[in-house]
């Protein structure tokens, strides 16, 4: 298919070149446009401005914002997500997406979740077994409801009723899809099932982005609110616009994809738990995941409990505070991200300040989820579900089914074969070159009495999880190496 203006601005933004225009990583003034019936929404009273700040306060990226305000202006939109049941439901697939949909809704939108089961059965998801999936999917319902999502302007909709109910509607409409894009264009839609170009893909994964494709349109959608692993598939629903000359395309709101707990993991697996926070985990549970959790000094940048709170804890309180005695700053309270960013940089707020007062928010939020899963229907829902292992595509030659490399694993906590406590050790930043004469001589002492305090936590800190530690530190996580490896930390 040649490729349309719109088309080749998207392939420039994935390359990172010049000519990318079509996103906006943030919000830019938008010219005011002629009030209508919908500017103040008779659902929530706010202003036009107002519905679009809330809504575009939900999204990393928007495609395109002054669609967005066009579109306000003239209805109160349907927004739509979708979503394969896989497994338990980890934090920010709870509390993130609770948050967008309260956004979404307070603004005067429709929320439409699609329940993917048949993309989940496409997918190899629970073994493909549909039964199977589909419990997964009542759970995750049960979670949302549970976390406090204001269900009344939200719609549950499941993919086989609905496809089943209207498929003379709904095939045509993939088949359509398919007919106008070559399969290279298809295959760079991978991404949205967790897979690579490269991967070797299954039939039943090259036809996953057509149909994912056509449920912008079955479902009526105005805004694909997903997460930003998923802009490939509803780009192509834009180009696809294009082809049939339709004028208005759907509006991508692209949310921020929250990063695993461990060192290097840039977004959260279920087949790990430790890389995640798991929205009916127990309270050791979440005290356990943060104590190991990654969280370098003065570095924000790759900083899972830095994630968690700017993400979770201060758009759900609007505040953060930690309590510390009064010769280490004494107790705070942050109400923006800036702040506690700034702090964090300076040194002024430390892992040992940060890890107790996320783990304390972080349980607070989970509480009544624990609660709802504590007994009855529920208890069994997730019981049940705990059982089942988390499986992904069969590799070349394999049965369905299996769990192949990292794919693998239960569904519940997991185990862990080995039982010896590996050394613990104190991460100490990297010496600054060039001494005080670069740095300064406030800046060192500084340096100085953090890298102590530093040491003092760790010496302070019980340990933590005695056959789980890899020798990382016990403060913030790092990984021990040759060169921020320090003493071996007695045991206690």
């Amino acid at each position: 298919m040649a490729e349309t203006a719109e088309a080749m601005s998207v392939s420039a933004v994935e390359e990172n070149t010049p000519q990318a225009e079509e996103v906006t990583s943030a919000p830019e003034p938008v010219k005011a446009l002629e009030p209508s019936e919908f500017s103040t929404s008779h659902f929530t009273g706010l202003s036009l401005q107002e519905r679009f700040d809330l809504i575009r306060s939900v999204g990393e990226e928007c495609i395109q914002d002054s669609e967005l305000m066009r579109l306000l202006n003239a209805k109160n939109p349907n927004c739509y997500d979708g979503f394969e049941p896989s497994g338990r439901m980890h934090i920010a697939q709870g509390v993130m997406k609770a948050l967008n949909v309260n956004k979404l809704t307070k603004a005067g939108c429709t929320f439409k979740f699609w329940i993917a089961d048949w993309f989940a059965l496409l997918n190899n998801k629970m073994g493909g077994d549909l039964k199977k999936i589909q419990n997964v999917g009542k759970y995750m319902i049960e979670v949302w409801k549970a976390v406090g999502m204001d269900m009344d302007r939200v719609e549950f909709l499941w993919s086989s009723d609905e496809i089943n109910g209207k498929a003379g509607e709904y095939w045509p409409l993939v088949m359509d899809i398919a007919r106008k894009n070559k399969l290279g264009r298809i295959i760079r839609c991978s991404q949205i099932m967790g897979r690579a170009e490269s991967d070797d893909l299954s039939a039943a994964q090259i036809f996953y982005p057509c149909m994912q494709c056509a449920d912008i349109f079955f479902l009526k959608a105005d805004i694909c609110q997903l997460g930003m692993d998923q802009r490939k598939v509803n780009m192509l629903a834009r180009e696809y616009c294009d082809d049939i000359k339709r004028k208005n395309k759907p509006i991508i709101l692209s949310h921020h994809m929250l990063m695993g707990l461990l060192q290097g993991q840039e977004k959260m697996s279920k087949s790990d738990p430790n890389s995640a926070i798991f929205m009916e985990d127990s309270e050791a549970d979440v005290n356990t995941k943060l104590k190991k959790a990654y969280c370098p000094p003065g570095e924000i940048e790759g900083n899972p409990c830095l994630e968690y709170i700017r993400y979770v804890v201060l758009p759900w309180y609007g505040e953060f505070t930690i309590t510390r005695k009064e010769e280490n700053g004494g107790n705070k309270t942050y109400t923006r991200w800036e702040e506690v960013e700034a702090d964090y940089k300076s040194g002024g707020l430390h892992p040992g300040d940060v890890k107790p007062a996320l783990t304390k928010a972080i349980n607070s939020i989970l509480q009544p989820v624990r609660d709802h899963f504590k007994g009855g229907d529920a208890k069994k829902l997730l019981d049940t579900i705990k059982k089942y292992k988390v499986t992904k595509w069969p590799a070349p030659g394999g049965r369905g089914g299996e769990s192949k490399g990292k794919g693998g694993g239960d569904v519940g906590a997991g185990r862990r074969l080995h039982t010896a406590r590996p050394p613990q050790r104190v991460h100490r930043p990297p010496p600054v070159r060039g001494g005080i004469a670069l740095m300064g001589r406030a800046r060192a002492a500084s340096s100085a009495r953090a890298s102590a305090r530093h040491l003092a936590y760790d010496l302070a800190m019980p340990p933590a999880s005695r056959a789980e530690r890899r020798g990382g530190c016990a403060v913030c996580g790092a990984a021990g190496s040759a060169r921020s490896a320090g003493p071996e930390r007695p045991s206690v």
